[in-house]
């Protein structure tokens, strides 16, 4: 057998073991258990294929933010030859913010043109007359003297598709929320993003579908993915990283 062949052979066998990486951690008080497999069948969506690089950050990312994929808390998309974006959902983001020892509640809502002046109501309700403006989002620690405000521009983040058409209000006041969620507390949320604030070339409402997919197949403690389909684009090319280690972001 030549060398050429024999590298091949190790090369396939190393595949099929970075495939089969498993991490289990907890969250919410549930054990979760994760492979590069289970992220592609799963917990990824888009039109291109994931690398094993991107589902192995993926899996740490989930660990060392104690996220439960499974019922919508983070997924991935890829599109194209673009990197595929981790997402989180937005009840992520606010269960780790009522975990913090500082938080104080917030008060969100939306930006309105009426009767010729700029006003801003709390909640999602508004006058047929009212042309939607934005959302903003007040955000209030215990240790801060001021809120920490977050106002965002409808028109920079309406997409046109999908729930931007169906739901505008709701949208735009779910984006100031995390937005502002995330400036007041940067080390528990930062680098996190919604779906909402990213430019994804599909219409699809990827998080609603993420969460229907998970309810129905992979909603488990463990999780166990049968072979019938082949390793994960590129496993070869992922970076080991010790599921017992916390990675470094």
């Amino acid at each position: 057998m030549t060398q050429a062949k024999n590298e091949t052979i190790k090369n396939e066998v190393l595949t099929k073991e970075k495939a089969e990486m498993t991490y289990t951690y907890q969250a919410n008080g549930e054990e979760i258990t994760l492979t590069p497999n289970a992220v592609r069948d799963y917990l990824t969506k888009g039109n291109v294929a994931i690398t094993g690089q991107e589902a192995i950050l993926f899996m740490n990312m989930c660990k060392y933010q104690k996220l439960n994929p499974f019922i919508g808390e983070a997924y991935l998309v890829k599109f194209g030859d673009k990197p595929a974006d981790q997402i989180i959902g937005r009840a992520a983001f606010e269960k780790r913010a009522e975990i913090h020892e500082q938080y104080d509640g917030y008060k969100a809502g939306l930006i309105l043109a009426r009767d010729g002046e700029v006003v801003e109501v709390e909640g999602s309700f508004c006058l047929k007359t009212d042309m939607l403006l934005g959302g903003w989002c007040e955000v209030y620690r215990k240790d801060r003297k001021h809120p920490i405000i977050a106002k965002v521009n409808f028109d920079e983040y309406n997409k046109g598709k999908s729930t931007w058409l169906s739901i505008p209000k709701t949208m735009i006041r779910k984006v100031a929320i995390v937005q502002a969620l995330r400036e007041a507390f940067p080390s528990n949320l930062g680098g996190m993003y919604v779906e909402e604030e990213m430019n994804f070339e599909d219409a699809t409402p990827i998080e609603d579908k993420v969460k229907n997919e998970i309810k129905q197949e992979a909603n488990r403690k463990t999780l166990r993915v049968k072979e019938d389909k082949p390793p994960v684009q590129d496993i070869q090319d992922a970076q080991i990283i010790d599921p017992d280690e916390e990675p470094d972001f």
